[in-house]
Order: structure tokens, then sequence, then C-alpha cells
């Protein structure tokens, strides 16, 4: 955000996430972003808040964090020689949460076929256990991903070309 010009603080909020698996990954995406946002909003009343939340979505079923490097492992086993969603819900949150705009970006990675050595490598150079799918494409993800198909800025954390088209509409500034 900074590099696009905006001004903003980073706050964090415990809020219980949902693990609804009969919602799509929009949708479970967007309930969680909102769920932080409208915290954040009402704790910062003055403010515009965004919330955010990112999943790895194979064969329908989501890769939250890894729990371990051993899960880890296995996170990118799964997605070895495959195609997964990143899906990005995000949520514009102010007058104390009473206002509320959400959006998800759904964006498609294909990974390199990679053997133990290839993922023993990556885990060497990059820490993955606080990362969606297990991975992090803007740490070294030349080694792991063959082609991104869509927002980037998605797979690395926040759609920054949606959310920039959303902000336009919005009164206030981010904060």
């Amino acid at each position: 955000m900074r590099e696009a010009g905006y001004v903003f603080e980073v706050a964090s909020f415990e809020v219980e996430e949902a693990y609804d698996p009969s919602l799509t990954c929009e949708a479970l995406t967007m309930e969680n972003a909102r769920r932080k946002a409208v915290e954040g909003a009402r704790r910062h009343l003055d403010a515009l808040v965004i919330g955010a939340d990112t999943l790895v979505y194979i064969d329908g079923h989501p890769l939250s964090k890894p729990a371990d490097m051993t899960e880890a492992r296995a996170m990118l086993h799964r997605l070895s020689g495959r195609t997964h969603q990143v899906c990005t819900g995000v949520a514009l949150a102010n007058n104390g949460g009473s206002e509320v705009t959400t959006f998800a970006t759904i964006t498609d990675v294909t990974f390199k076929t990679l053997n133990d050595a290839a993922i023993s490598s990556y885990h060497d150079l990059v820490q993955v256990l606080d990362k969606a799918g297990g991975y992090a494409v803007q740490e070294h993800g030349d080694l792991i991903v063959e082609r991104v198909e869509g927002s980037m800025s998605n797979v690395i954390g926040l759609p920054m070309e949606a959310l920039a088209e959303h902000l336009g509409h919005v009164q206030t500034e981010p904060c």
C-alpha cells in the first residue's frame, strides 16, 4: 500500500474466524475480512479500516497456514506440478463498522514439479509457517512457481488493483 501512495497504520485485532466448509472460497475469505474490518472500525471510529483474509485452495479445499514443517512439506507436495487458487477477501469498514463493502480476488498459481530436494531447498530459504498454503511467492517464488495468472499482488497478500478501485469510491482516507 505504501508503494501505491497510501498513508495507513497497521493494526491487528483478535476475531473469531469463520471455518464453514459450506461457504465458497470467496464467501469465506470475505466473511473473515469483514469480521476483522468491523472490529477495527469499532475501535477506530473515524477511520476507514481495511480487513483482509487469504486462503489457498486446491481441488476446492482450503490450505491454511501449516502447523509445522511436516505439514508445510506435505502442502508443497500437494501443490507440486498443479494449479491452485489464491483467494483474498477484502472488507472496507467505516462509521464504526456500520458501513462495510467486501470483495474477493482469485488468482491461479501453477507450481513447478517439486521433488524432496527442491522443497528442502525452498524451506531452507523461506519461513513458511505463517503463510497460507505453506509458501510465499515474493520470497524465492521462482524456485517453486511456474506461472501466475491474475493479480500477483493478490498472491503476495493484498489485491492492490481491486483495492485501489474500491478505495476510489470511498470518501474517507484509508487508515
